[in-house]
């Protein structure tokens, strides 16, 4: 490495570093997100209302009401008396959900029939309204089971094997997919700031009539973010399993083979960014923009399978969505270097693209 090159990335770095309030907004906003999207971001729902309205009132419908009573995801059950009080209920948002049971469900119970029960559900919160539907189906079908007579035949009951993730631990998908997300916020808004920096600040001119070459400016310029994402995926990877009791099962070499060249993608999306820059403001908003896309078009908000198909194509120049695939892989199954290496070749072809388009700015802008 030439003397020009190291005094570029020591300048750069002293820039990044000098300021104190900058460096804490390195280190405490990225932890501070980690803790509360880490909680904050579930899948699970709990402490919720249910609403039944038992038209039976025997001894079956008394057994499956205390059932869902007993279950930890609700918190009060509410007596309904007719259709209208179950109606009323949903409107006002005071249960989530309702529970339907006929005036002949008992009797069906009793003689082995099919017993059937209703549940209303609160389409204004769709997604844990289904999650809810499914815990009372769930319950639905246990009680089903034990309450059926002794005579008839048991019925044919699927067993479910979760791979990688036994329990369907929430906390298990979300830290890895945070990892990434939090990696791309930090990693655009640091190198997004570097050339637009130099501009508002004056310094710009100065670095036009230096001996450094566009290369080595850029390198220079890159060098300190990217060290800064090495660093906060070295404390999510630490936090995870000791804080969180994530598991690693992977290969710690291949993800920070996968963690450098992702950041070296994320990189040069951000000097992209910097480059189109004339101030910091628009550097700052200039990486908002890019960032929404890039996680919401990782797969972490939502499955890329669910998205249109013209999205889905979008979403292959999207460097998160072969790292989100990364993070995920070698924490929860051991992702094996053959598995790496089909995600890996299209982060190196961005950050080719990315890096060399943002010289190519960075050049016409000096000339």
């Amino acid at each position: 490495m030439s003397g020009a090159l190291k005094a570029m990335i020591v300048k750069e770095f002293w820039a990044l570093l000098r300021d104190p309030k900058g460096r804490i907004t390195l280190v405490l906003p990225p932890l501070i997100q980690l803790l509360i999207f880490s909680f904050a971001v579930t899948l699970q729902v709990e402490n919720v209302d249910i609403g039944v309205l038992d038209r039976s009132s025997g001894s079956a419908s008394t057994e499956l009401v205390q059932r869902i009573a007993g279950a930890e995801t609700f918190d009060e059950i509410k007596r309904l008396h007719s259709a209208e009080d179950l109606r009323r209920a949903i409107d006002r948002q005071e249960v989530l959900a309702a529970l339907v049971i006929d005036e002949d469900f008992d009797r069906r119970v009793a003689s082995g029939e099919p017993a059937t029960v209703g549940v209303v559900l609160d389409g204004r919160r769709s997604n844990a309204a289904q999650i809810v539907g499914g815990y009372l189906t769930q319950i639905a079908t246990d009680a089903g089971l034990e309450l059926r007579p002794a005579s008839t035949a048991p019925p044919q009951q699927a067993v479910a094997i979760n791979w990688f993730n036994p329990n369907l631990e929430y906390i298990w998908f979300n830290m890895p997919s945070l990892l990434v997300v939090i990696v791309s916020v930090a990693g655009l808004s640091v190198t997004a700031q570097t050339v637009a920096r130099e501009r508002e600040m004056g310094t710009f001119d100065q670095l036009m009539v230096s001996p450094l070459t566009v290369p080595q400016i850029l390198i220079g310029k890159m060098v300190p973010p990217f060290c800064v994402g090495l660093f906060n995926g070295t404390v999510y990877l630490v936090v995870a399993p000791l804080v969180f009791g994530v598991p690693f099962t992977g290969s710690i070499p291949w993800f920070y083979v996968g963690l450098s060249v992702y950041l070296v993608s994320l990189v040069g999306l951000g000097m992209f960014v910097s480059s189109l820059s004339t101030t910091q403001q628009q550097a700052f908003l200039g990486s908002f923009v890019a960032t929404i896309p890039v996680i919401l078009l990782s797969g972490f908000a939502s499955p890329l399978e669910n998205m249109p198909g013209w999205l889905q194509t979008i979403t292959y120049i999207n460097p998160a969505r072969y790292f989100l695939e990364i993070s995920i892989g070698q924490f929860l199954k051991a992702m094996p270097a053959a598995d790496m290496l089909p995600l890996l070749w299209p982060l190196v072809l961005i950050g080719v693209v990315t890096i060399s388009v943002s010289g190519w700015l960075f050049r016409a802008r000096m000339e």
